[in-house]
Formats: C-alpha cells, structure tokens, sequence
C-alpha cells in the first residue's frame, strides 16, 4: 500500500514540476528525498529569469496545484529584493530560485544522493 503512495505522490509531484516548467522555470528538477528525510518526499526545484519571473512562477504554480488538491502550509509573501521562495506543501517542498541563489546554494549538490529527474520544458505547440 505504501508504494502505491509514494507513485501517487511522485506523479503529483511531477506534476508540480511541469507547471514551473511550463511557466518557463529554467532547469527545473525533481528530486526524489523520500527515504531520505522525515520532513518531505520531494523538493522540486527551479530558476526564475528575474524577481517579476519568480513571483510569476509563483502564482502559476499556486493556482496551479490548488485544482490538484494541494494547499501551501502558507502562502510565501515576496519582497521585490528576494531570491528564493519556498512553497511547502509538506511532502512536495518547491525552491524557485534566482541563478545566483541557484548556484550558491546548490541543492542539487546537497542532496546529491536524491535521485533526480530533470524536467525538460514542454516543447512549443504542447
């Protein structure tokens, strides 16, 4: 039963990771951390072009997600100065990023044992 689960929770997580792809989020990854951490099963991570962009991505992917039936604990509240905002949804954590807090950060190194799909943006026409 279990494992029936986590695929469900891996497709919606997937899922999350299309829309931010679909909004032109930039390298968008999902890592898998389940088995790995208590707190969360995926982080699902992505770029933002500028802080416009990010706080696009933003309420794409929180009008998004609520028809899937996934609610923020809270909803992020931007300045225009920030560079990474975090949704959590509990098991799906998401990261949208600005490149420079992409790269300082580099959780895709931190969790490098996760195992990691790459989510490619839709092609044009999709």
């Amino acid at each position: 039963m279990e494992d029936i689960a986590i695929t469900e929770r891996r497709r919606l997580a997937a899922s999350v990771a299309r829309i931010l792809a679909t909004h032109n989020g930039q390298e968008t990854v999902l890592l898998d951390l389940s088995g790995m951490t208590s707190w969360t099963d995926f982080f699902v991570v992505t770029t933002a072009t500028s802080s416009t962009h990010l706080r696009g991505l933003l309420r794409n992917v929180l009008d998004e997600t609520k028809p899937l039936g996934l609610d923020p604990f809270r909803k992020p509240q931007l300045s225009d100065d920030d560079e990474w905002c975090l949704v959590d949804f509990g098991w799906i954590v998401v990261h949208i990023m600005s490149e420079g807090a992409r790269a300082f950060y580099e959780l895709e190194r931190l969790w490098f044992q996760a195992e990691r799909l790459d989510i490619p943006a839709p092609a044009s026409g999709e």
